[in-house]
């Protein structure tokens, strides 16, 4: 990948920048700016923020154009997202499930009907999606699964419960994989199906994280019944869909620029916080510790480069996402620890405390930062796909 920009490159650097400069709500950022508090509140404000991405024809950058995007190539979405990230814009609505997992699955193995129904309220933020993947016995592990989906003339009846389930609460539909041939085994007899999160049937109960939040759910299903045209891709052969959501979810293109901030903000506490009388950034022990950061930060981010570049030669998006899911989920976990090391007692109080750093934001890192090598795959299993499909190794 040659990393001198193009002029083209460069101009539309400039131009995400400066619409972002224009458009981010009025005080964003600094301290005058009033954050929602409940959850509600802020899918409202998100739905907003997305709404006005949308119009501003952000939303599905690399879409093609017959299904609402701009058709823009993977280096455009690199370069939006590092320019998203480096603004600290609010979180939209869908990134995460819709506009990412969703939509580049619909666009790929979803029927026109399904595409034309769906896309454009994914984009939008109109209609929110949730992940319906993991179980309490099958999360990273997922051909473990074990809710049913009996097929009933034009219906599939669906039993069992979902788990970690983000925005569940919150959400309109769901993607959810059940198996649909009870005497199938692991990978077999699975199916993709796209669930309506108000048919009857459905149960939806938040969890409570350590850091005080619910984003996470658990879902019951008592025989929902879904339609047989919600089924993306064959009947029983679901686990092809699976695998295009899975390779969307672990090949994000920006995460680079949240390590760098991140790093930069743990060189600045090293430079503020004191110790044995001195800035901590005079302890060589220190100063060893924040330059593996920034190193490991660079890392990351021409691993995410060469990555993008394979895309951009033709290649689709692969178990190489792998390695830059399990570098950047450690090396944020490091970089939070790192900086609740330097801030001492204080790093671990939360937001309102009287003292805390930050109102608080590094002792939320500290705690969510755990949940980073979890989520999409936890770091065993990350392993074990750059082993085999990356490296070639044999399975042990």
């Amino acid at each position: 990948m040659d990393l001198n920009p193009t002029p083209k490159e460069v101009q539309f650097r400039k131009e995400v920048r400066s619409w972002l400069e224009a458009n981010l709500p009025e005080g964003w950022g600094t301290p005058a700016f009033e954050l929602p508090e409940t959850l509600a509140e802020k899918i409202t404000f998100a739905r907003s923020w997305q709404a006005k991405l949308y119009a501003g024809g952000w939303a599905g950058l690399t879409w093609p154009k017959e299904y609402g995007g701009r058709g823009a190539g993977i280096v455009d979405q690199l370069i939006f997202g590092e320019e998203y990230a480096r603004a600290q814009a609010p979180d939209t609505v869908n990134v995460s499930v819709g506009t990412s997992l969703v939509g580049p699955t619909l666009i790929a193995q979803g029927t026109p009907a399904q595409q034309q129904r769906y896309l454009d309220k994914i984009l939008s933020g109109e209609e929110i999606w949730c992940q319906g993947f993991s179980e309490p016995g099958a999360g990273s592990d997922l051909a473990a699964l074990r809710t049913r989906g009996e097929v009933q003339s034009d219906e599939i009846v669906v039993t069992g419960q979902k788990i970690w389930t983000s925005f569940a609460s919150e959400a309109d539909w769901c993607i959810l994989i059940v198996r649909t041939d009870p005497n199938s085994e692991r990978h077999q007899g699975l199916s993709f199906l796209l669930v309506d999160m108000q048919t009857p049937g459905i149960t939806v109960r938040p969890l409570r994280e350590m850091t005080g939040e619910a984003w996470f759910t658990e879902v019951f299903f008592d025989q929902v019944r879904v339609p047989r045209e919600n089924v993306v891709g064959e009947l029983g052969k679901g686990w092809d869909v699976i695998i295009t959501t899975l390779m969307h979810e672990r090949s994000a293109t920006a995460g680079h620029v949240r390590m760098a901030s991140m790093q930069d903000k743990i060189a600045s506490l090293a430079q503020s916080r004191l110790r044995n009388g001195r800035p901590a950034s005079k302890d060589p022990l220190v100063r060893q510790r924040l330059a593996r950061l920034a190193i490991d930060a660079a890392i990351l981010r021409y691993t995410v480069y060469r990555n993008v570049s394979r895309v951009q030669h033709g290649t689709a998006p692969g178990p190489e996402g792998s390695i830059t899911k399990l570098f950047g989920s450690e090396l944020e976990q490091r970089m939070a620890v790192t900086a609740s090391e330097l801030l001492g007692p204080f790093g671990l109080l939360e937001e309102g405390a009287a003292r805390a750093p930050e109102d608080g934001q590094w002792a939320y890192e500290l705690l969510w930062s755990r949940a980073a090598t979890i989520y999409a795959g936890t770091s065993q299993i990350q392993r074990n796909i750059i082993a085999e499909r990356v490296l070639g190794l044999p399975r042990a």
